[in-house]
């Protein structure tokens, strides 16, 4: 039976506070890993196998090697709480009910990778997070777990919250560091990363919530039982996000590599009203659809890409038979035709262009050829942006065409929907 170890204090009462972090072991990952030497911590945590959560699936402690050792360079931890993936709230529950899990983490990776100061960006409309993140770090503060000369150990760390404005670019780790530096969030070119430019122009690791929320808990546990959890190449406890036409949406804390019928059948109850399953986005809107003869894939980093999705941010989006998947991919679009930064052409105008189509299309104004003409247009986009964007948002038209083309002929052909025409 799988112990959840991430999520192990949000259900607490007054979870948030540093009383009752601190009276079920919280900060004593900080106290051991600040007796270490920062190399032994990287050491660990390259060990681990533990990759990043907000998406990417890089691997941490490589991530940390990269950061230049030189002690007379200033040095900033990063800390993404944007969270702006659709369908992705594994983050926002764990500022809410458990922040000081997270600031334990970027206390570590600081003391690891040499940094003095710390920055927080938030999401602007996770109100409540905000006001979580600011009561914490005081409480940090007082306790003496952030400041100078933290518990004796001679580390130096400031660290402070800043609002974003609610764009999804900025989930994008240089167009956040571009907005925290009070510019519009625009994606930087790269290279140079981060880790040798990045905030201020100053050597900066950036991670996810649940990233560093992994790193006590390595610590404390040890490299060998992080590894020993999920696959080959994805190790590790996951929070899994799950929403859509299920019985129990919520989130999921469950080892990688688990089947995803499991996640959607056991811990979330099947497909709520009796209804036949049809279509589930695995990892966030920006990874490519699955059928339901899919499910038995192992949710794991290598698993997923081998039946041609990805696990993303681990948000799994549910969609029963009485989906239109013309309307799905046409909501999918608008979202990312509307948070496009607008700065380069095939992003700015491709998204926009397969927005119209699949509008007209959902609205019984299809044209013969509409569907090789999002492909077309797909084609374009996909590798041809500044940033990774234009990959994620082909993703949903290009899987829903591929998975559900009867749907598409469909709706050009009749100039309604198959599901209706069905229902009736």
């Amino acid at each position: 039976m799988f112990e959840p170890v991430l999520t192990r204090n949000i259900h607490r009462p007054d979870s948030e506070k540093i009383s009752v972090y601190l009276a079920h072991g919280g900060y004593q990952a900080a106290r051991k890993a600040l007796t270490l030497a920062p190399e032994e911590i990287i050491e660990m945590v390259k060990r681990s196998g533990l990759r990043g959560r907000g998406g990417a699936g890089f691997p941490a402690g490589v991530k940390w090697g990269f950061m230049p050792r030189d002690a007379d360079v200033q040095k900033i931890v990063a800390v993404n709480t944007d969270e702006g993936e659709p369908g992705t709230f594994k983050d926002r529950e764990i500022v809410e009910s458990d922040p000081h899990q997270v600031i334990e983490g970027v206390i570590i990776a600081a003391y690891a990778v040499g940094a003095s100061r710390a920055y927080v960006y938030i999401r602007g409309e996770f109100f409540l997070g905000v006001k979580r993140w600011i009561k914490a770090i005081a409480d940090a503060y007082e306790h003496g777990y952030l400041g100078e000369n933290i518990l004796g150990s001679g580390l130096n760390l400031d660290m402070s919250v800043h609002r974003g404005a609610g764009a999804y670019i900025c989930g994008e780790e240089t167009a956040m560091l571009e907005s925290l530096e009070g510019k519009r969030g625009n994606p930087r070119l790269k290279p140079p990363y981060p880790a040798q430019t990045g905030l201020f122009g100053l050597p900066t690791l950036v991670h996810n919530i649940e990233t560093l929320t992994c790193i006590p808990n390595i610590i404390e546990r040890g490299s060998a039982w992080f590894a020993g959890i999920g696959t080959e190449e994805s190790k590790g406890p996951k929070i899994f996000s799950v929403s859509g036409h299920v019985k129990h949406p919520g989130n999921y804390e469950l080892p990688l590599g688990i089947p995803l019928r499991e996640i959607i059948y056991e811990h979330a109850g099947g497909i709520r009203g009796g209804q036949k399953l049809k279509a589930i986005i695995p990892g966030g809107t920006s990874t490519p659809m699955l059928t339901a003869d899919q499910i038995d894939v192992p949710m794991a980093f290598e698993t997923l890409k081998q039946v041609g999705s990805e696990l993303g941010t681990g948000a799994i989006i549910v969609m029963d038979e009485s989906t239109c998947m013309v309307e799905a991919a046409r909501r999918l679009s608008k979202f990312f035709a509307h948070e496009s930064c607008g700065r380069c052409t095939p992003c700015r105008i491709g998204s926009q262009r397969i927005f119209e189509i699949l509008d007209r299309m959902e609205h019984g104004k299809g044209k013969t050829g509409d569907i090789d003409l999002i492909l077309e247009l797909v084609q374009g986009i996909d590798g041809q942006t500044f940033c990774p964007m234009g990959a994620m948002l082909v993703n949903p038209p290009r899987s829903a065409i591929q998975r559900f083309r009867e749907e598409f002929e469909y709706h050009i052909t009749h100039k309604c929907c198959l599901v209706d025409a069905m229902d009736g």
